[in-house]
């Protein structure tokens, strides 16, 4: 059984050089129900003359829902120039992604983090929120495992409970997980209703942990992630929102983008089946 809703990062398609229109085409044929954006494409793309209305409305014909944007402001800079500076580029993106029906943006620990505490963490977060909750697009807490701050699960949690928010949402990724030394076990301890994305990805086992880079994830249950576990974990916890396929390889062979998709949705179906 697959319990759970599937979309499509637009990570995965990068080699092809698709336009975000392109990239919610290939998302619906393949048969995925969402698709996460990255806030850069939607901005060329209307830089090149399209508009929002339009994108809008491909994703209705196409009965794509925008589920998550990928977006890199710096929210939580120890700088306060430059953490201002983010929020208002935070303010401008999430405006934009509201135009587009968009539900989510993604809120990692871009810029310099590395001095700034788990209390000013979860200060910054609820002001993100707030802002957020104003505009109608929710941010997402996203931890990177090489970060030098917010880098594990267990700081995510923390941040959480010290913001005070009752309702916001966290990004999970079991690379992200792997690098930073996450403890998978871990997510026995949430609720799935504060699970806002999670995504779906795998890693062989070398390179390790310490080394790997976003282009060596490999499709999931080509690799050692605990996918099974994971789906499980997720399951008993009560989420049934979005797998996203987030892969960052730089070449696919003679596989075009469709097919590309497609075997992603297939090989997710498999790995995370309870």
């Amino acid at each position: 059984m697959f319990p759970f809703k599937t979309a499509l990062n637009a990570s995965t398609l990068f080699p092809f050089q698709l336009d975000v229109e392109q990239q919610i085409q290939v998302a619906a044929e393949a048969g995925y129900e969402g698709i996460e954006l990255w806030v850069g494409d939607i901005q060329s793309y209307i830089k090149k003359g399209g508009t929002t209305a339009q994108l809008r409305s491909k994703m209705n014909e196409s009965g794509i829902r925008l589920v998550n944007a990928i977006a890199f402001f710096k929210w939580a800079d120890s700088d306060d120039d430059t953490r201002a500076q983010g929020l208002m580029q935070a303010e401008e993106e999430m405006l934009l992604l509201a135009e587009l029906g968009c539900e989510a943006v993604a809120a990692p620990p871009f810029g310099n983090v590395e001095d700034v505490t788990l209390d000013q963490f979860a200060y910054y977060f609820s002001k993100l929120s707030e802002m957020g909750h104003k505009i109608g697009v929710e941010p997402y807490l996203e931890f990177w495992g090489r970060a030098k701050k917010l880098s594990t699960l267990s700081e995510t949690y923390q941040i959480l409970a010290k913001s005070g928010l009752k309702d916001s949402k966290i990004l999970l990724d079991p690379f992200h997980m792997y690098t930073g030394g996450s403890d998978f076990e871990l997510l026995k301890e949430i609720n799935g209703s504060h699970i806002g994305i999670f995504h779906v990805n795998d890693y062989p086992e070398s390179p390790s942990s310490d080394v790997i880079q976003d282009r060596e994830r490999v499709f999931p249950g080509e690799g050692i992630a605990p996918s099974a576990r994971l789906a499980k974990l997720l399951y008993d916890a009560g989420y049934r929102g979005f797998l996203s396929l987030e892969l960052f390889q730089e070449n696919y062979g003679q596989r075009d983008a469709l097919e590309v998709a497609a075997y992603g949705l297939k090989k997710m179906k498999s790995a995370y089946s309870v």
